[in-house]
C-alpha cells in the first residue's frame, strides 16, 4: 500500500511516517518544501505523480492565537489547502484522512461530544478546520475525518515538553484548572490511523487517548510520572488557576472531551487511557 503524508515534518506527521515504514508501507512524506498544499496545480502534480492508495493529511495552520489575526492564512492552509489535497486525492482514487480538532465544538457542554453532534467553533482556528472538514466531505468519496485533542509527541514543541522544562526552572507554575479534555500521544493516534487506512469504514471519528483531565491535573501527572521515570527534580510549585487569569486572543474550549462512538460502532479497538500514553512518551524520551 502506498501512502502519502502531508505535514510530514510535524509532530504527528513524523510519528506516522516512522510507523508506516515499520509496517512495510511504501511512504512518501511531504512537507512545505516538497508540496505546497495552497498551490492546487502543484498538489495535483505531486499526488498525481505518486498515485498513493491513501493520503494522510496532517498539514495545518495550528497557531491558534495567531490565526485570530492571520485569518486569510488560516483559511488558505486549513480550508483551501485541504480542498486542494481532497481534489488531488480524489483524482487518483486515494482514500483521504483529514486530521481535525476538538476546536470544531464550542466547548460549552458538559457531556462528551460525539461525532454527529452539531459543530460550533468559536475561534478562527476552529472555524477554518471545520471549513476543511466540509470541503473534504463534499469533494472526497473515500474520506476519514479524525478529530483529536491535546496532542503531544517526541517531535516539535508541546505542552508536556514545556512543563518538563519550566518545572525545573520556575519556582511557581499556574496552570488552568477549568478546561477539561483528553491528552493524546501522537504514537497512539498514529497507530489508529495506520489501522484505519486499511479499511473502507469511512466517516467521522473522534480519536484521543481515553479518560480526561484538566490542564492542571495533566501537569500534576507529568511531574509525578517524570520524577518516577526520568528521575527529574522539579523546583516549581503547581497552582491551579482560572482561564480568565491568562487571557489569550483565541477562546479555548472549556470542555472538549470527545466520545469515541465511531471507533466502537466500527469495531476498532479504542485508544488507551491518557496516563498510559504519557508514561510511554516519557520512556521514549528516556531512550533518546
Amino acid at each position: 500500500m502506498r501512502v502519502l503524508v502531508t505535514g510530514s515534518a510535524g509532530q504527528l506527521g513524523q510519528d506516522i511516517l516512522f510507523l508506516l515504514k515499520q509496517h512495510g508501507y511504501e511512504v512518501m512524506g511531504c512537507d512545505r518544501q516538497e508540496m505546497d498544499i495552497t498551490d492546487l496545480e502543484q498538489t495535483k502534480a505531486v499526488i498525481g505523480g505518486y498515485v498513493p492508495d491513501a493520503v494522510i493529511h496532517c498539514a495545518a495552520h495550528t497557531a491558534v492565537d495567531a490565526a485570530e489575526t492571520d485569518i486569510d492564512i488560516a483559511y488558505l492552509i486549513n480550508a483551501t489547502g485541504s480542498r486542494n489535497v481532497a481534489l488531488a486525492a480524489e483524482k487518483v482514487g486515494a482514500k483521504l484522512v483529514y486530521i481535525s480538532t476538538d476546536y470544531v465544538f464550542n466547548g460549552l457542554g458538559s457531556n462528551p461530544y460525539h461525532e454527529y453532534d452539531n459543530t460550533d467553533p468559536q475561534s478562527i482556528y476552529g472555524k477554518s478546520k471545520r471549513a476543511g472538514e466540509m470541503l473534504v466531505q463534499s469533494l472526497s468519496s473515500k474520506y476519514f475525518i479524525v478529530r483529536t485533542s491535546w496532542v503531544y509527541g517526541k517531535y516539535g514543541n508541546n505542552f508536556v515538553k514545556t512543563m518538563l522544562k519550566l518545572g525545573q526552572e520556575k519556582p511557581l507554575l499556574q496552570v488552568v484548572d477549568d478546561q477539561k479534555g483528553s491528552p493524546t500521544y501522537t504514537v497512539d493516534l498514529a497507530r489508529f490511523l495506520t489501522e484505519l487506512i486499511q479499511t473502507e469504514k469511512y466517516g467521522v471519528y473522534h480519536a484521543s487517548n481515553t479518560e480526561s483531565c484538566t490542564w492542571y491535573e495533566f501537569s500534576q501527572a507529568i511531574f509525578a510520572e517524570a520524577e518516577d521515570i526520568l528521575h527529574l527534580k522539579f523546583t516549581a510549585k503547581l497552582e491551579p488557576c482560572a482561564t480568565e487569569q491568562f487571557p489569550r486572543p483565541a477562546p479555548r474550549p472549556r470542555y472538549s472531551v470527545m466520545e469515541h462512538l465511531s471507533i466502537r460502532t466500527n469495531g476498532f479497538q479504542d485508544l488507551r487511557p491518557w496516563r498510559e500514553g504519557l508514561r510511554d512518551f516519557l520512556y521514549d524520551l528516556l531512550e533518546d
